[in-house]
């Protein structure tokens, strides 16, 4: 996987990151500003024209927007079997865009279309380079404002949401997957045709023994489930251990093996995440987070697989 940098530039934020080719922006102190400018209906349809033509390149990534991928994308000699990469979602996306009201751009039907198209080129233009390292490519789309979906923060009809994430991914051809970091409908988010659901299993790991169903749908299809066991918040991360995790691990996953399924099952069909970023952390507390995760995945390949 690539490492996102947000703390060395502002071009670098989630945000900002995956905002190449949408019409009226513009990074302001750090922040990203939209107007509709003179310009805005021509950029709108260029978007649109590039969207058509399946010319990815108009919202690919630069070095200076991405520089942990431009490294990633020119290390010489790696060939692992697989690489993950990954886009802002529509929904996180838009609810960080104001327009000129000050509302945010997600509930302007034009412009949250718009922004999916947008990514999904994004996305796909990723997936394109990352086939260059392995052919076998898993893309997520970081959806970190889900954990408030249904609250005042935001209310946007069901439909919409999994409209908005359903074009995000459409233009993908290898793996994909949705992560959210805190606790959602995740009926909502499994509808959506993913092949990896990323959660925080840390904080959040019973919320999906709620969804029995919806779980069976997924690893009926082939699908899997990516454990966020190890906690990105550093003074969490430091009483654990490999141990510790381990023990917490396996009742969250007992619990969630929905009826017809084997634990063995739910296990091959898992992946082992941390919780969320390692941006907060120290140089020291990440490399922890890392060797947790590193130990912990070799216990339960040996122990379970």
């Amino acid at each position: 996987a690539w490492p996102q940098l947000p703390k060395k530039s502002a071009l670098e934020g989630m945000t900002a990151q995956y905002s190449r080719g949408f019409p009226g922006m513009a990074l302001t102190g750090g922040k990203l500003q939209f107007s509709r400018s003179a310009t805005f209906e021509s950029a709108l349809q260029s978007l649109y024209e590039a969207y058509l033509s399946d010319n990815y390149a108009y919202c690919g990534v630069t070095a200076e927007y991405a520089s942990g991928l431009d490294y990633f994308l020119n290390i010489r000699g790696f060939r692992p079997p697989a690489v993950k990469g990954h886009v802002t979602g529509p929904v996180s996306w838009c609810l960080g865009i104001s327009d000129e009201t000050g509302k945010s751009i997600l509930y302007d039907d034009i412009l949250a279309d718009a922004a999916a198209r947008m990514l999904a080129m994004s996305g796909r233009w990723q997936e394109d380079q990352l086939k260059h390292v392995s052919p076998n490519t898993l893309i997520f789309i970081d959806e970190p404002a889900m954990s408030s979906y249904g609250s005042a923060f935001f209310s946007l009809p069901a439909d919409k949401v999994k409209t908005l994430i359903k074009e995000t991914l459409s233009k993908l051809t290898g793996l994909k997957g949705i992560h959210c970091c805190g606790n959602t409908d995740w009926s909502l988010v499994l509808d959506t045709g993913i092949d990896v659901l990323s959660f925080d299993a840390f904080n959040y790991g019973e919320s999906l023994s709620l969804y029995p169903a919806q779980l069976s749908t997924l690893l009926a299809r082939g699908g899997a489930v990516a454990w966020g066991i190890v906690p990105g918040d550093e003074t969490a991360c430091a009483a654990e251990t490999v141990s510790s995790l381990k023990d917490r691990l396996e009742d969250t996953v007992a619990k969630a093996t929905p009826g017809g399924f084997t634990f063995k099952h739910m296990a091959k069909s898992s992946l082992l995440t941390p919780s969320c970023s390692l941006a907060a952390m120290s140089e020291e507390g990440a490399g922890y987070a890392l060797e947790l995760l590193a130990g912990l995945s070799e216990y339960m390949q040996k122990r379970h697989i």
